[in-house]
């Protein structure tokens, strides 16, 4: 079975949530298969054409495969968190959403100029939430080499988003 196949095969589908009308992929179930875990940070290990200098999370789900494939690179991982839940000096960006806008931000002096910095989050959907990321890595003076994501929604064409920072896209599993 290819690796996307087993993670269609395992992620939930909850439908209308968080609001009527949206089929959620659920991708917790992954987490208690430890060899599809294995084999997902694998599957981006494969498909990194330079190994980064540092890996950047994106809030929460972000956090789950970043800082494995970060461990397993040998390489730092970087939080980049919902405004105010970070404790040290921080660099934010403001982005739409649908209805609104949220902000996110990272600490100041988690990246170094010039490194080369991928960032990861769990799904890909309209590419708001990982082009701010891109834009606090470029405000660290860092380069985006890539972006990597478990899951990707294709109809909401959010890689069109992030073609401006990087053309290194990997989506393992796309809906």
């Amino acid at each position: 079975m290819s690796l996307e196949s087993s993670i269609k095969a395992i992620i939930r589908d909850v439908p209308d949530f968080p609001k009527p009308g949206i089929m959620f992929k659920d991708i917790t179930p992954i987490l208690e298969n430890q060899a599809l875990c294995n084999d997902i940070v694998n599957g981006f290990i494969d498909q990194i054409p330079v190994k980064p200098d540092a890996i950047v999370g994106v809030e929460s789900r972000g956090f789950l495969f970043g800082f494995l494939l970060a461990n397993k690179l040998n390489i730092p991982f970087v939080l980049i968190r919902k405004a105010g839940k970070l404790p040290y000096k921080t660099i934010k960006c403001e982005y739409a959403l649908e209805y609104g806008s949220a902000v996110v931000e990272m600490h100041i002096d988690s990246l170094k100029k010039g490194w080369n910095v991928l960032i990861h989050d769990d799904l890909l959907a309209t590419g708001g939430t990982a082009e701010a990321a891109a834009r606090l890595v470029k405000d660290q003076g860092a380069n985006v080499s890539g972006f990597c994501f478990v899951v990707e929604l294709e109809f909401l064409n959010g890689k069109q988003k992030l073609n401006i920072h990087s053309n290194n896209i990997t989506c393992l599993a796309q809906y």
